[in-house]
């Protein structure tokens, strides 16, 4: 019985070892790929980061200023047509 563990123990580490090598091997390959294309490393980017959604945020913004110069004219003359006194 003592020997049956031994084998399924070395056999174990053999197959770990060889799946630990062959994945190292893959990621030491892909990195040299992106050093050689001259791709910088990944990172997470944020919304900062991000030139659409930084185009997207610049035509809310104009489109909310358009609007609120366009209704600014109408609500004083509303204003100011209440303020004043009405004729009799």
């Amino acid at each position: 019985m003592g020997k049956i563990l031994l084998v399924v123990a070395l056999f174990a580490v053999l197959v770990y070892g060889l799946f630990w090598f062959f994945e190292r091997r893959g990621r030491r390959k892909a990195s040299k790929n992106d050093v050689r294309r001259g791709t910088p490393p990944r990172r997470t980017l944020g919304p900062d980061d991000d030139e659409e959604f930084l185009r997207q945020l610049e035509q809310r913004r104009r489109r909310a200023a358009r609007e609120e110069k366009g209704k600014k004219p109408l609500e004083d003359e509303g204003k100011s047509g209440q303020d004043q006194p009405k004729p009799e």
